[in-house]
């Protein structure tokens, strides 16, 4: 097995001697030819072999030039079939040279070349032996011409379906890598705007209310007492919610029983009493008919709002913010707005919380809009479908 393969390896690096071997077997045979007799072996007649050599040497450059190949060894073999009859049996050469143009050429050349030359072997053949052109060596000579031209296009065909195949394989492979990254960069961002959201919530409201309590520790100290005890309050629930979205992004389904607790709509009671105990007056009006929608819905106007609100008390030195809930036939409309001054200190945020909307918003088929209002303050504005399409439900959150 070592040898083949060391053969193969070696035949590979030296196209010249590959392409010249099949020309040794037919100088061998047609030598050998030469010497059986009617009743026994005598001298082989050298010369004959030295012609067929000669007709051989063209095939050395066969995979270079196939074409040309053809025709000089074509050339060369209806020669000799005209003139010196005894000499040739078949033309070996232009059958090996009509292969390789098939196995290398396009399939209108190699079948075009083949049956000419299938003909004119043929022809050349019959007038040489007086026979005649239906006889049976005569048509064994065409079968040989054809036979040629098709074992060449079969194995073209082989050739060609392999590398196909391997492209696809190849295709498909580079595809997986493909999805594969762009799941994990999606998961990336999805674990990121989670985190973004609960942490950034939480931490703010923390750190107000600990700006509350330092404050009035000396002088109203009921009312810090009462500030530490919504720090406290706030610091459980968002190790819940992070508990809670650790179990949500190992899940890739929607369903309700195995991401719970999520946030949802009916939870913006409590996310409107934090902010009200840090000093910020928030509102709700719904209209329209509230129902229940998909989890993943829900989750995204909850994480909207949230953002919105957290926004207003970091950046905007508001004092209310209104929350609209708008249920119409077919989408959710989802509108924060707050009474920031125009000119109000900004904090140093990232953005990651207005990127984050818009990502959660597109992801379940739906637009947010947010920018600062003519009259004073800033607002959001998101519309989201009533109904979650299947194909958004893998990255809904």
């Amino acid at each position: 097995m070592d040898v083949r393969r060391m053969w193969r390896q070696w035949l590979s690096r030296h196209d010249r001697v590959r392409d010249a071997l099949p020309g040794v077997p037919l100088v061998v045979i047609s030598v050998a030819a030469t010497a059986v007799g009617d009743n026994s072996w005598h001298e082989p007649y050298w010369f004959d072999g030295v012609w067929t050599a000669l007709s051989c040497l063209p095939l050395a450059v066969r995979s270079l030039r196939p074409l040309q190949v053809v025709l000089v060894t074509l050339a060369g073999d209806l020669a000799l079939m005209a003139f010196a009859p005894h000499m040739v049996a078949a033309p070996a050469a232009s059958l090996i040279a009509l292969y390789t143009l098939a196995a290398l050429g396009d399939r209108r050349t190699a079948w075009t070349v083949g049956v000419i030359a299938a003909l004119m072997i043929t022809g050349v053949y019959a007038g040489s032996h007086t026979e005649s052109l239906v006889g049976g060596a005569s048509l064994v000579r065409f079968d040989l011409a054809i036979a040629a031209t098709a074992l060449g296009r079969a194995v073209r065909s082989r050739r060609d379906h392999l590398a196909e195949a391997a492209g696809r394989v190849e295709l498909a492979e580079r595809t997986q890598e493909e999805e594969a990254r762009r799941r994990v960069t999606e998961e990336r961002v999805r674990i990121a705007r989670e985190l973004h959201d609960v942490v950034a919530h939480h931490i703010t409201l923390v750190n107000a209310q600990a700006g509350v309590a330092h404050h009035l520790m000396r002088t109203n100290p009921d009312r810090a007492y009462e500030a530490l005890a919504h720090i406290k309050d706030n610091s459980r629930t968002a190790l819940d919610e992070l508990r809670a979205t650790v179990g949500l992004l190992r899940q890739s389904d929607d369903a309700p029983d195995v991401r719970a607790p999520i946030p949802r709509l009916t939870d913006l009671d409590a996310l409107i009493g934090g902010f009200q105990s840090s000093g910020l007056i928030v509102t709700v009006t719904r209209l329209g008919a509230p129902r229940p929608l998909s989890p993943s819905i829900e989750l995204t106007a909850y994480r909207i709002v949230q953002e919105a609100l957290t926004n207003t008390h970091k950046h905007a030195s508001a004092t209310r913010a209104a929350i609209l809930l708008d249920y119409g036939p077919h989408l959710l409309r989802v509108m924060v707005t707050d009474d920031g001054r125009p000119g109000a200190p900004k904090g140093a945020g990232t953005g990651h919380g207005l990127i984050g909307m818009y990502e959660r918003a597109v992801a379940v088929g739906g637009s947010a809009t947010a920018g600062p209002r003519p009259e004073g303050g800033f607002q959001v504005v998101a519309e989201l479908p009533l109904a979650l399409a299947p194909a958004t439900v893998p990255g809904a959150s």
